[in-house]
């Protein structure tokens, strides 16, 4: 009798194996000539082709919009768009915004405040524990 190998595929998840950054895009919105782009301004002089070139797999584009404060846009391979307004920020405040857009999900930002805290696939063995259970007392 020969031995078969079982045809069982694991489900990939993301960080097991290859890692794929969420974020697909960046869009850099600036004003050339208004105080609030200042530090976008020099962002986009000293820090972006030194971003641009550690991380080749966002796509960034650069677009001025005159007349308007400066807004960072991430775009999430999920289809989710996060914008940020940083106007009126230094050159290092507006590179800690563009990480905190790389590096975040693209999901909506949930609030955990008491009830269910754990997810889980499967509930739990002993089922849901409710008062009309259990050996009546008297009183």
């Amino acid at each position: 009798m020969p031995v078969r190998a079982l045809r069982v595929l694991s489900t990939s998840q993301n960080g097991i194996g290859a890692f794929i950054l969420q974020c697909k895009r960046l869009d850099f919105h600036y004003c050339d000539w208004a105080g609030s782009s200042k530090g976008m301004n020099a962002f986009l002089k000293l820090h972006l082709s030194a971003f641009a070139a550690q991380h080749p797999q966002i796509e960034i584009h650069v677009s001025p919009r005159p007349s308007h404060h400066p807004v960072v846009r991430g775009t999430y391979i999920n289809g989710r768009e996060k914008a940020i307004c940083v106007k009126n920020l230094e050159k290092e405040q507006v590179l800690q915004k563009v990480e905190l857009l790389r590096d975040a999900s693209g999901e909506k930002v949930r609030r955990v405040k008491g009830g269910k805290v754990v997810t889980s696939v499967n509930e739990s063995v002993r089922g849901i524990w409710s008062p009309m259970h259990g050996a009546k007392s008297p009183i």
